[in-house]
């Protein structure tokens, strides 16, 4: 399961660095697409703004068909408090901006699995693929605006994978 989160996150990453080079985040010093993985980074006490948070919080798997078909439910939350010069009262468009840049993101729903824990990353025997995402209801809080999308990932677990 892990090539299948990995992949996935690292084909909305060189997606959105395509899409809005931009989108930054600094992050232990390094500059990167602002798109991360919750469980690879350290403890925050607030989401960071403007940037895609990844979640996994949900498995599911089919052991009926020939191979095992796993189902994982990512979450991708996102807020933004508006930008500097205009004191936030764009907050409501930042999050336009962001919606539609995920809607983008994710499309096409797949990818070819691929291995990264060698350099370079091989290509595995199967695809990653998912439908669109199910975004969540706004949530506002103070000055910032909140939401969160989820988006099932459907993988095949190929021979030698956990």
């Amino acid at each position: 399961m892990q090539n299948a989160i990995d992949t996935f996150y690292v084909t909305l990453r060189n997606r959105l660095a395509a899409l809005n080079p931009g989108r930054v985040m600094i992050q232990r010093g390094v500059q990167r697409p602002g798109i991360m993985v919750e469980d690879a980074e350290g403890v925050v006490a607030q989401m960071p703004g403007d940037v895609f948070v990844l979640r996994w919080s949900e498995l599911q798997t089919d052991t009926q068909l020939p191979c095992v078909l796993a189902q994982m439910t990512c979450e991708i939350h996102y807020t933004t408090g508006g930008t500097q010069p205009n004191s936030g009262l764009d907050r409501g468009r930042a999050m336009e901006e962001m919606d539609a840049e995920l809607l983008s993101i994710i499309s096409p729903g797949c990818a070819q699995k691929m291995n990264y824990t060698q350099a370079p990353a091989a290509a595995m025997e199967t695809r990653v693929f998912w439908p669109g995402a199910q975004f969540g209801a706004l949530t506002v809080s103070r000055e910032r605006m909140a939401r969160i999308a989820k988006v099932n990932v459907f993988a095949f677990q190929e021979q030698g994978e956990l």
